[in-house]
């Protein structure tokens, strides 16, 4: 053997055990990729139930905010519906509602004095006098 062979030798020997040291890490790896595939596989086999649901849940909101829309829809028509029927009641009845209101609170009132006086003249007998009685006034001038 020539000082070349024993250097191939050694140098050989050398690869060799580089290539040991090295194995022992890209099997750790491989081990570890292999742990990781089979994780994902399972979150993936258990992500799928968890996805048709979201997608049922999904649809049936969807189809609840349909209904809604539609009673949004039918409440905003009963609301315009019932402003015009205000406004229509107002121009044609409120008027005279009014005024019926105003001649009916006129003549009651109007009643209420006649009758107050009444029943001041048959108490005292003359009008002004149960007037200025009734208030705390003397009858006659002021003092």
């Amino acid at each position: 053997m020539t000082a070349g062979g024993i250097a191939a030798l050694v140098a050989a020997g050398a690869f060799t055990l580089l290539v040991l040291l090295l194995a022992v890490p890209l099997i750790k790896l491989g081990r570890t990729l292999d742990e990781a595939t089979i994780a994902i596989r399972k979150a993936h086999e258990s992500s799928e139930p968890l996805l048709n649901n979201a997608t049922a849940t999904i649809d049936h909101v969807n189809t609840q905010l349909s209904r809604v829309d539609g009673v949004t829809a039918d409440a905003r028509a009963v609301t315009a519906n019932v402003s015009t029927l205000t406004a229509l009641f107002t121009a044609t009845m409120g008027g005279p509602l009014v005024k019926v209101a105003a001649f009916s609170y006129g003549l009651n009132k109007a009643l209420r004095r006649r009758r107050r006086a009444a029943a001041g003249e048959e108490a005292t007998g003359r009008r002004g006098r149960a007037r200025n009685s009734r208030h705390g006034r003397r009858s006659r001038g002021r003092r």
